[in-house]
């Protein structure tokens, strides 16, 4: 069966972001991707409460609300929907945009939450090869002497700076 792509790739990608050290999408953009409207896509999910624990899904807290708020506020690309939060948004890790698959059955539903869990295997293979790269450049200046450590030094910021995916304001709280 021919895979039919009804959302470009980074579409998806631009949806997805680090909270609380994990990569999440919101509700509302899972929702939108789907073609359901909010209020009926988290009905889905209560009536299914048992199938997302903590891990899977959450709500966000008073201050990241805010934060999340001041941080689309910023962005030139503002839906209503996220300026105006009247309810504490849910939030689905990896694990539970693949449980939506058990709860959510129609044709659009199913082609969605495959090509979202495809994207975000292609996020997992671009880290995992960028560590790959690292671990080998970092045994290569190991065998060869100081000339190159400027060179080494130069390529492992590149690495660095590539393995970041974070949106442009730190989202989320730590301990």
């Amino acid at each position: 069966m021919k895979s039919l792509s009804l959302i470009p790739t980074e579409r998806i990608e631009s949806r997805i972001f680090l909270l609380r050290g994990k990569k999440i999408m919101f509700d509302s953009d899972l929702a939108e991707l789907y073609g359901v409207k909010t209020k009926v896509f988290n009905q889905v999910v209560k009536r299914n409460k048992k199938r997302f624990p903590a891990d899977f899904m959450f709500q966000l807290n008073k201050q990241e609300i805010e934060v999340w708020q001041s941080y689309f506020s910023r962005s030139q690309i503002v839906t209503a929907s996220k300026r105006n939060v009247r309810f504490a948004p849910y939030v689905f890790t990896e694990q539970g945009v693949a449980m939506l698959s058990s709860v959510l059955n129609s044709d659009r539903a199913i082609q969605v939450n495959i090509q979202i869990i495809r994207t975000f295997t292609k996020l997992w293979d671009m880290m995992a090869s960028n560590k790959g790269l690292r671990e080998k450049i970092e045994a290569m200046e190991k065998k060869y002497d100081k000339r190159f450590a400027k060179v080494f030094e130069a390529i492992r910021q590149l690495l660095m700076k590539d393995m970041e995916i974070k949106p442009k304001f730190k989202i989320g709280f730590r301990i």
